[in-house]
């Protein structure tokens, strides 16, 4: 496989990178210490800045959509719009987008939307043209350190935290569509196979990407695992899955959009492995009666009732007032479906438990380092993935052979 290193654009270790649409899209990565630095595609350093004064970790970078010439960078509890090729002309900033320190942003598909996720558990939507929070949804009862738009339904939107919990949300709505609890779902695929005294990593969500079909989810976990669930008619949860893909905690997972179908998922984990799966097969993503000769069979399981939540490193509670607070806006229509499934303890529904791919990932490799972010991209034509670890470099691995 084809490696290259990009160097000297940070000076500690990278935390986030994102990359523009188009062929001539530039790329992004943020570090620790507010560091912003602008790649082009053969890695030359466009540009960089520091964007934090106070020395706040750049924690998620997103270009528009709809304006390739803004790139959104989040660090502390603020949000700076950048020109990408001239980082130092700050276009706009968000001085309080969080309520406290950001994990997470992502961007609707017109570029009208930009939702953040923080450290308190709250999701915040910016309405981008009114430069201001519209909307604030809590459900999350610890961090929220992932958020993604659902494509082909801007209103919708995906967040997962270190509760335990993946949150399908409508903007239209203050309460969740449904609520899927992966500790529940990860204690009945456990309970056959742990030994008295045996103990398991919690599955805490780090990173939740939604393909550009807009039906299927993905989440990666603590656990190792990643869980993979299938919206249907009415945007109910459908079905739902999980399957090994790391020895220690799964910490990045990204659909790939360019590839010739969107069930590419590329994961990232703590230990340093790079895995590329092609879930195209497997019984959660592909529709009832329409999985190819040879995908592995679904193994059906009840979700059992709530279980306790659990914290672990950065993790904290909040206070149960706080926790279930919802922030009321101007009453809007209501979204297709509305039905709220396991916020309640009631997950009978969720019926269908499904392990997939038994088959094992398409491509995997050693990274070596405990990796931070992975992200997808097309360089001068050529699938590649750009892994950011512990280190001040970024590493870019091709695809070109699939």
């Amino acid at each position: 496989m084809a490696t290259r290193q990009w160097h000297e654009g940070h000076s500690s270790s990278v935390l986030c990178v994102g990359a523009a649409g188009g062929p001539g899209g530039l790329l992004a990565s943020g570090s620790e210490g507010g560091e912003v630095t602008v790649w082009t595609q053969e890695g030359t350093i466009l540009s960089r800045v520091t964007v934090s004064p106070g020395g706040d970790d750049s924690t998620s970078v997103v270009f528009s959509p709809a304006a390739p010439g803004l790139l959104y960078v989040s660090h502390g509890e603020t949000v700076s719009a950048l020109d990408p090729r001239n980082l130092k002309a700050v276009v706009k900033e968000f001085p309080d987008a969080g309520e406290e320190e950001i994990n997470s942003m992502a961007m609707n598909e017109d570029g009208s939307f930009l939702a953040v996720v923080d450290d308190g558990g709250a999701v915040r939507i910016l309405d981008l043209a009114e430069g201001k929070v519209c909307r604030t949804l809590r459900r999350h009862t610890n961090i929220c350190s992932s958020v993604a738009f659902r494509p082909k339904r801007p209103n919708n939107l995906v967040s997962a935290g270190l509760d335990m919990q993946v949150i399908l949300w409508s903007q239209q709505k203050t309460r969740p569509l449904w609520t899927l609890n992966l500790q529940e779902v990860a204690e009945e695929e456990d309970g056959h196979e742990q030994n008295a005294g045996q103990l398991f990593n919690p599955p805490l969500a780090h990173c939740v990407s939604v393909a550009s079909c807009g039906n299927v989810i993905a989440c990666a976990a603590e656990d190792g695992r990643v869980h993979l669930m299938r919206i249907g008619s009415g945007s109910k949860l459908e079905k739902h899955g999980l399957f090994k893909a790391h020895s220690q905690g799964a910490s990045q997972a990204h659909f790939l959009g360019f590839l010739p179908h969107p069930y590419w998922l590329a994961t990232g984990g703590n230990d340093g492995q790079v895995a590329l799966w092609d879930l195209s097969r497997s019984p959660v993503v592909a529709p009832e009666g329409s999985v190819k000769s040879g995908a592995p069979a679904a193994h059906h399981r009840r979700v059992k009732g709530r279980a306790k939540q659990m914290s672990k490193g950065k993790t904290k509670t909040l206070p149960q007032n706080q926790a279930t607070k919802e922030i009321e806006a101007e009453p809007q229509r209501e979204e297709e479906g509305g039905e709220e499934l396991g916020a309640t303890g009631n997950t009978d529904q969720l019926s269908n438990t499904d392990q997939v791919p038994k088959a094992g990932p398409r491509l995997s490799f050693s990274h070596g380092d405990k990796v931070n972010w992975v992200c997808p991209a097309l360089l001068k034509g050529e699938p590649s993935l750009v892994v950011a670890d512990q280190s001040s470099s970024l590493t870019v691995y091709s695809l070109s052979g699939l």
